[in-house]
């Protein structure tokens, strides 16, 4: 069997998820490395072997996205596959054309390859663009959930810049699991408006881990609310999609990927936004 030599281009996030579900245990690939673009400090870390599995029994390099040309004539790389979001068209095809120039091909993953199926019902916060509100809408969807009398688990889009290994699966409860993850400003930012409403949040590295844990969680789980990240599509698959516009970025929503999929795939479209004339 050939062997194709593979890069996942990344920041943090959909690249090991994208690693996680469709590479980490498919011998018809080997990937070669992570590179990194989007979060500082992330390049020169390594994926640890405890996380990426028998295949890679010495984990996988992450280098800067900036060396991509050199990476792909250095190790002979068949196969680019771009894993992250909130970036223009234009900027997208940018990055296809340096990866074509160097002589490999340019691959997007999409939902069908990636999103897990949970045994619980879930509802899918995602939005056309970063900053479009999705955090509001998911903690109000959660609100009306718990009004219902559901035990309902929240599941953030990953923010993992520390110890890969330790961030495994990460559960938030109470306010101290803040400082026992040594989260940063941003993830308690994210973190602290689900602890203080009562309801439990997890984050992490292995998504199918944390959603065993999620569906298991010793609070109880009714119902599993994806509280997305960037303009990322669900990791999990929905049974209800909500798509999160910005009105004050009118034409983002088919101009930026993955904004255009989360609109495509929305069961409910909402406008959060509005302008008051005087």
């Amino acid at each position: 069997m050939s062997i194709r030599n593979v890069l996942i281009l990344g920041a943090a996030g959909r690249d090991f998820h994208n690693f996680n579900t469709f590479f980490s245990r498919n011998p018809g690939y080997r990937v070669i490395a992570f590179t990194a673009n989007q979060i500082p400090n992330i390049e020169g870390r390594l994926y640890p072997p405890e996380l990426a599995g028998n295949l890679y029994p010495a984990g996988i390099p992450i280098f800067p996205e900036v060396d991509l040309p050199e990476l792909i004539r250095k190790y002979h790389i068949h196969d680019c596959y771009f894993s992250y979001s909130d970036i223009s068209y234009h900027a997208v095809m940018g990055i296809s054309a340096v990866v074509h120039a160097a002589g490999a091909n340019f691959v997007l993953l999409g939902p069908g390859e990636t999103m897990i199926k949970s045994s619980k019902p879930v509802i899918a916060v995602c939005a056309i663009r970063t900053g479009c509100g999705k955090s509001q809408t998911s903690r109000k969807i959660v609100e009306l959930l718990m009004e219902k009398g559901k035990k309902v688990v929240a599941v953030r889009h990953p923010m993992p810049y520390g110890n890969l290994v330790k961030q495994k699966v990460q559960r938030f409860s109470v306010l101290d699991d803040l400082k026992k993850h040594d989260c940063t400003i941003e993830e308690m930012e994210e973190y602290e408006p689900h602890i203080v409403r009562g309801n439990v949040i997890y984050a992490g590295v292995d998504y199918q881990a944390i959603l065993d844990s999620a569906e298991n969680d010793p609070d109880g789980c009714d119902v599993i609310v994806w509280d997305g990240g960037n303009n990322d599509f669900s990791f999990y698959r929905p049974d209800l999609l909500v798509t999160v516009t910005d009105p004050h970025r009118a034409g983002h929503e088919l101009s930026y990927y993955p904004g255009e999929v989360n609109l495509r795939l929305a069961n409910v479209v909402i406008i959060i936004k509005w302008t008051v004339l005087h």
